[in-house]
């Protein structure tokens, strides 16, 4: 026993335990990655997230339709799991939660390594500058308001809008992953993307609905 000890005692002084600094999500992702072998599901994904992981699926899903080279149309698929996590966290569920239809759906190993190869490195630089502080909300009240806030803007994602989805998918990948490290300041960047985003979103509508007007007035 006295040999046990003196790995945490000695000449009297007791040594503090080793703390081990908690894994950052690109380390996550990157693990992901490297793992993946054949057909990799969102299934498999969500269980390698563990089922409470509401932060990094929003950081995950969000990220994905960031990639430049996602064929058009996509976000209105690669949205759809937004729509359904950030609405659980709404509701505050405590178990992220997938259809089977969406669950089922798969991409081949090399897929998603590239989409990691793309966002890995991106995610990292941006954790570099991220820490715990000025988080305002207390316990699980920042789920709700970012998961409200999540699925207005995953709403904006899904929806066929030229160059309206991109800014609510970044908005929705800072607040995901200032939920996941308590980071206040990195809240309201993504705040203040989302509002941007958000008025974006309005002007193509409105400028949609103007040229709709004029055609009809037009024509008639």
């Amino acid at each position: 026993m006295q040999e046990d000890r003196s790995s945490f005692e000695q000449d009297g002084i007791k040594a503090a335990p080793i703390r081990r600094r908690p894994r950052r999500l690109s380390e996550v992702f990157a693990q992901l990655a490297r793992d993946a072998e054949g057909p990799v599901s969102l299934g498999r994904i969500i269980e390698a997230l563990g089922s409470r992981a509401f932060a990094p699926l929003l950081v995950l899903f969000a990220a994905i339709n960031l990639i430049p080279i996602l064929p058009p149309g996509s976000t209105a698929i690669l949205g759809l799991p937004l729509l359904v996590v950030s609405g659980q966290m709404l509701m505050g569920n405590r178990r992220a939660w997938l259809p089977k239809s969406l669950t089922k759906r798969e991409m081949s190993a090399g897929t998603f390594r590239a989409a990691m190869d793309w966002i890995v490195p991106r995610l990292a630089q941006i954790e570099r500058y991220v820490r715990p502080r000025y988080w305002p909300f207390w316990r699980r009240r920042g789920d709700r308001v970012i998961g409200l806030v999540a699925l207005i803007l995953s709403i904006s994602i899904v929806l066929p809008i030229p160059g309206g989805n991109w800014l609510p998918a970044l908005s929705t990948a800072l607040l995901g992953l200032s939920l996941l490290e308590r980071d206040g300041i990195l809240l309201a960047i993504g705040g203040t993307v989302g509002v941007l985003a958000m008025a974006v979103v309005a002007a193509i509508f409105s400028g949609a609905g103007f040229l709709i007007h004029a055609a009809y007035a037009w024509v008639m």
